[in-house]
Order: C-alpha cells, then structure tokens, then sequence
C-alpha cells in the first residue's frame, strides 16, 4: 500500500495524476465513507456526498501544500461537505415541520445497507438531535476514532473544546438512552 507521500510524489511526477489520484481514492474512500454516513446515515447521500468531496479533492490537489496529512485534507473536505448538507436538511425539515424520528425510524428501516436493533435506531435519532458541531465531534470520535488532535485539525478549534463537545454529546445521548431504555 502506497503512504500519503508516495502518492503525492507520483502525483507530482506529471504525466500520472490521475493514476495517484485513483490510488487515493482506493485508500480513502471507504474511511470516507463511512465518517459520512454516520452523519447522515442515508446511503445513496452518502455516495451523493462522497462523490462531492472526492471532486473537490481531485480538483485541489495540485493546491495540496502538505501542511496537513492528506488524510486530515480528505476528512476536512468530507465534513464540510456534509455539514453544508445538514445544515441543508434542517432547514428544509424545520420549514416542513416533517416528524424526524418517525422518518428516521422508517428510513433506517428501509436502507438494506443498516442492520441495526431498536437500540441502534434510538442512538442514532438521539445522534441526529445534536446541535450540527456536538454531532460531528462524536461521531469522528466514537464512530471513527479520531484523535481530539486529528479533530481538532479538521475542524479546528482546541482539543480542549471538543473534549468538551464530545462530552457535552455523550451526556445527551446518555441520559437520553436511559430514558428510552
């Protein structure tokens, strides 16, 4: 497997862009993926949104300076990405007054793709609930596993403040789960 250098190098060698560039895509895009789709958890926006960053990357690469890892890049652009979607859909959901948590449950239900129990349901419309930073900050690192460093690097923002978020996240779902369960 190629390291982040690797590809740039051969990137950077002209004549092979596009082969660097599939080289990238085949090592991030299932990570990618699903740090998506745990924010937005419908498959085909997933892919819609996946295609997006991966566009966007493609065309700025050669602005790519490597004062970051190219995998912080990748996620930087994979949020943005998405919240600019969420922000979308709240806004198109608040002016539709559309019941969240029935919608949720039916389209959790109907995805092939998600084999979750009524638990997992519930984590993820308790997830959902999260103001738009609390539920990036837990999902990049209770579902992706991400550093508060590596976080703190996409999002920006202290370790010390997304600590906070995350836990601030936790304690919602937490309680909110117990009173479910």
């Amino acid at each position: 497997m190629f390291d982040d250098q690797d590809i740039l190098d051969i990137y950077r060698e002209g004549g092979k862009e596009e082969y660097a560039f599939n080289l990238l895509v085949r090592k991030y895009s299932e990570r990618l993926y699903w740090h998506i789709r745990q924010l937005v958890l419908d498959h085909e926006q997933t892919n819609d949104l996946l295609q997006n960053t991966l566009v966007k990357a493609w065309k700025y690469l050669p602005d790519f300076r490597g004062d970051s890892k190219l995998f912080t890049w990748l996620y930087k652009i994979a949020t943005n990405e998405t919240l600019t979607y969420l922000k979308r859909e709240r806004m198109r959901n608040f002016l539709s007054f559309s019941d969240s948590d029935g919608a949720l449950e039916r389209q959790l239900a109907a995805d092939e793709f998600f084999s979750g129990d009524k638990l997992q349901i519930a984590l993820h419309q308790e997830i959902r609930k999260l103001p738009p930073k609390q539920r990036t900050v837990f999902t990049m690192r209770y579902f992706d596993d991400l550093k508060y460093e590596e976080i703190a690097e996409i999002l920006g923002g202290t370790e010390g403040s997304l600590k906070a978020s995350y836990h601030h996240a936790y304690s919602k779902i937490k309680k909110n789960l117990l009173d479910k369960f």
